[in-house]
């Protein structure tokens, strides 16, 4: 069993403070760090600790930046084969700031010179996968992947957060629409989740759902809310925490488990990962969500 995650990846470095600023002014970090990180990369990297194969395939230039990414996702068994390099261009960082709660503020950089045209795509067979994730910050290649999902009856999953271009094609095509809070909200156009979530639903024919940070995830049953709280734990750091979310989510959906199952235990890994510092270092085992859920 194969997923596909098809997206971004960047470098993230992660500055720690004791609060997040409100103000313009001057700073001083208490740590920093950099690791690699990217909603679908992410996500990538909980596919394959929940016990899954997994490529990803997303753009990145041809710099010492990528060769680390791709190198880091590969210690963690991602097949980064598929990787589309870009001649030229500078791949993709973001400057993170995470406070004592585990709070983070996230800053994206990414090179105009990184082309989307997806045409490096046609050459992978789709047909391959028991699911696809795309995230929305390479429209065109999601467009693609999901078209060709679609295409061979392949169920996707869509990590639809905010995006500096419309989502409603992709919206349209994906099977599972997971947004974050902020990424519905500007889908929508509603500031409450729940009314937001009817809004999106009469947009596709797929499942939607949105995750609110430690207050779990709803989403909708035919025209039925559906609400699933997150387990208690003691907050290290949220970075990735969503994109956690989204990597087991595909793996729920990969496995055919039913909804409420499947956000119990994409909630579970995600809030597990928040336990610990960094986007991917605190992603946990299959054997350990397997414990925590049998708790």
């Amino acid at each position: 069993m194969t997923i596909a995650c098809v997206g971004i990846t960047v470098l993230d470095r992660i500055q720690r403070v004791e609060n997040l600023p409100t103000t313009g002014g001057k700073y001083v970090a208490k740590d920093y760090y950099e690791v690699g990180g990217g909603p679908a990369a992410t996500a990538a990297v909980a596919v394959s600790q929940l016990g899954h194969r997994v490529h990803f395939i997303g753009r990145v230039g041809q710099d010492g930046v990528a060769d680390t990414m791709l190198t880091e996702l590969a210690s963690y068994g991602v097949n980064v084969d598929k990787a589309v390099h870009i001649k030229g261009a500078s791949s993709a960082f973001s400057a993170v700031l995470v406070d004592d709660e585990g709070e983070r503020m996230i800053i994206n950089y990414q090179d105009k010179s990184l082309s989307r045209d997806p045409k490096q795509l046609e050459s992978i067979d789709f047909s391959q996968y028991e699911t696809v994730l795309t995230d929305v910050r390479w429209p065109e290649g999601a467009k693609y992947a999901l078209e060709q999902a679609k295409l061979h009856n392949i169920p996707t999953v869509l990590d639809a957060d905010i995006a500096p271009d419309p989502i409603d094609e992709l919206v349209k095509l994906a099977d599972h629409v997971a947004f974050s809070e902020p990424g519905l909200e500007k889908f929508t156009g509603c500031s409450d989740p729940v009314e937001g979530l009817k809004s999106a639903k009469k947009q596709t024919d797929g499942k939607v759902y949105v995750t609110v940070g430690s207050k779990g995830c709803y989403w909708l049953e035919g025209n039925e809310l559906c609400h699933e709280p997150v387990i208690k734990v003691d907050v290290v750091d949220t970075t990735g925490a969503g994109d956690v979310f989204h990597g087991a989510l595909a793996v729920a959906v990969a496995e055919s488990k039913q909804n409420r199952e499947s956000i119990v235990f994409s909630n579970t890994v995600a809030a597990l990962k928040c336990t610990k510092k960094g986007g991917r270092e605190g992603i946990p085992t299959r054997i350990e969500v397997d414990q925590k859920l049998q708790k």
